[in-house]
């Protein structure tokens, strides 16, 4: 496989040879091993898989949708550990979906089809009881953008997912997450139960990071905890009465009134 990319988003890694890392203004937000679908170099890339593992039996066929492509990461990992899945992928960008293909290209009949939209149109194009997974991972540079955060929206989510469906979507922050809170506020109004997972340096204030939230009837907040207890870098688990504690009384973001998460704050905020 050619080592050099066209595109200067995409950047090869020395130490593991054929994978690549999808880099955006400066920040590191996908690494894809064509070779391998199933290492998942980011932490928070891997906090998603676990929510995906405990949600669906292996080898169990599903329906997904996901918001925002990069290196097409998630969809790959599906793909290969749920084989015959049909997958969609919204992602705007098709110049960055071209560079990813031309170095990392997807298998055959790999079920993925990218369509070259915004989440927010493509989703809303969708039929209702559509999908049994819908991942939200996208970014506007280094912020998800503001209309991926309102009650509106996960509304939409709710629409396209069947009764048992799963909502993931993957946030940044920093405390006092005063954004956070209210994004988990629109999702609590059309979704439970409802988690968020993150690491305990991120909660505790030390360091902006990730911040992954599942919602719908598959998430398991026990079946997780335990993977997140087990993971060579242990994160938490919050849900039911702890998770309504730290949201507040936070009021959800409406379309009229949204926001984008906030920026990194310093060196540490990496999407890792």
């Amino acid at each position: 496989m050619d080592e050099s990319a066209g595109d200067p988003r995409l950047a090869p890694d020395r130490e593991r040879p054929g994978s690549w890392i999808v880099r955006v203004d400066g920040t590191d937000q996908s690494y894809v091993d064509p070779w391998d679908p199933t290492y998942l170099e980011f932490d928070y890339v891997q906090r998603v898989a676990d929510v995906i593992d405990t949600s669906f039996a292996p080898a169990l066929r599903i329906t997904a949708i996901h918001v925002g492509g990069g290196g097409l990461t998630i969809p790959r990992y599906i793909a290969h550990t749920r084989p015959t899945s049909g997958q969609i992928v919204f992602e705007p960008d098709a110049g960055l979906t071209q560079a990813v293909r031309d170095v990392a290209p997807l298998p055959r009949h790999s079920g993925i089809k990218v369509r070259p939209v915004d989440g927010r149109a493509g989703v809303t194009q969708m039929p209702d009881d559509y999908a049994d997974l819908v991942v939200v991972d996208a970014f506007a540079g280094a912020q998800v953008p503001a209309e991926l955060g309102t009650s509106q929206w996960f509304g939409q989510l709710r629409r396209v997912l069947r009764p048992a469906g799963l909502l993931i979507m993957n946030l940044t922050d920093h405390a006092p997450f005063a954004y956070s809170r209210r994004v988990l506020a629109g999702v609590s109004a059309h979704f439970a139960p409802v988690m968020l997972g993150a690491e305990p340096s991120t909660l505790k204030g030390r360091r902006f990071g990730n911040l992954v939230v599942a919602a719908g009837p598959p998430a398991d907040p026990v079946a997780v905890g335990r993977r997140a207890a087990a993971a060579v870098f242990p994160y938490r688990i919050m849900s039911g009465p702890e998770l309504d504690r730290w949201m507040g009384h936070a009021l959800a973001f409406t379309d009229e009134a949204a926001e984008p998460s906030p920026p990194p704050q310093d060196s540490l905020a990496t999407f890792r």
